[in-house]
């Protein structure tokens, strides 16, 4: 949804995407605000790489790559190791919009993952290429005010990536999120927290059953010349309820977890984010690192 700091007062027809977002996210309430009020919309876009799951651009496609290192089970029996991967991730996104102040967000991910983990079907812990996990979402989106806004929706995970690049478990994941301007720091400046429910519903009956809570206080910070930085803007926070993993000594995964990346023109943005344990109890990576490239249209 595309913000403005001043309400509008009304909404044509057919507008181009920018003024349609601001309609949406504000209320008709007065006139005199009208001027700054798109003023502040162009500058709230320029600081929207696409990654505002409340703001979402009508399309976007993006290409992900992620290392990540994560302790799994070593080729002599009982040793633990780090099993480094590397992910290539395919992502698509669409917006809907269903009424004013109400859009419908679609989004898919295709990850190609290459790792060496020992598995039943790799003994020797073998490098490998495959197609992990793929996985659909859909959320409705709500504007309450021209600062709140709400939504919540859900994501199928389907087990293509079988024994060694999946869970082997159909999972689903709701989601619920709020999102609040901070236009005391900038236009292009927000808090959004988001929490998860990851659980396993089917599939192999021999694969560890998933449950647990996923959050990602995410706080986005506007700086100059397109930058901007985001502090947790994964739901990597963790909190395990389900069977224990490789390592597993407690519920709670904590990291220090930032990205940061630049506009690179209205329709690109490239970014950069790092995931490090604070308390890895339960542990889901040692280290993670993501490049992104987002295209929207």
């Amino acid at each position: 949804m595309r913000a403005s700091s001043s309400p509008r007062k009304g909404c044509p027809a057919r507008v181009g995407p920018a003024i349609v977002g601001a309609c949406l996210f504000f209320a008709p309430v007065s006139q005199p605000g009208v001027a700054f009020a798109q003023e502040a919309s162009r500058t709230d876009q320029e600081g929207n790489a696409g990654e505002d799951f409340f703001r979402p651009p009508a399309n976007l496609f993006q290409t992900m790559t992620q290392y990540k290192s994560t302790l799994g089970s070593g080729s002599t029996s009982g040793s633990i190791v780090n099993v480094p991967s590397e992910t290539l991730k395919l992502r698509y996104d669409h917006s809907i919009e269903l009424a004013p102040q109400w859009i419908l967000a679609l989004r898919s991910d295709l990850p190609t993952i290459a790792k060496n983990p020992v598995s039943s079907s790799n003994p020797n812990g073998e490098y490998e290429i495959g197609i992990g996990d793929a996985d659909t979402q859909a959320a409705i989106i709500h504007n309450l005010s021209q600062r709140w806004a709400i939504g919540g929706g859900a994501r199928l995970i389907a087990p293509t990536g079988g024994d060694t690049f999946g869970s082997g478990k159909w999972q689903v994941m709701p989601v619920i999120g709020a999102r609040v301007a901070l236009w005391e720091i900038n236009s292009s400046s927000y808090l959004e927290p988001i929490v998860r429910y990851d659980v396993s519903f089917a599939g192999d009956p021999t694969k560890k059953n998933i449950s647990n809570l996923q959050i990602g206080p995410a706080l986005n910070i506007g700086l100059p010349d397109r930058w901007f930085i985001t502090f947790y803007p994964s739901t990597d926070i963790r909190i395990n309820y389900g069977d224990p993993i490789t390592g597993q000594t407690g519920r709670l995964f904590l990291p220090f977890d930032f990205r940061i990346g630049r506009k690179l023109d209205s329709n690109s943005a490239l970014s950069f984010e790092i995931g490090v344990p604070i308390i890895k109890d339960y542990p889901v990576y040692t280290i993670k690192t993501q490049t992104r490239f987002n295209l929207t249209f």
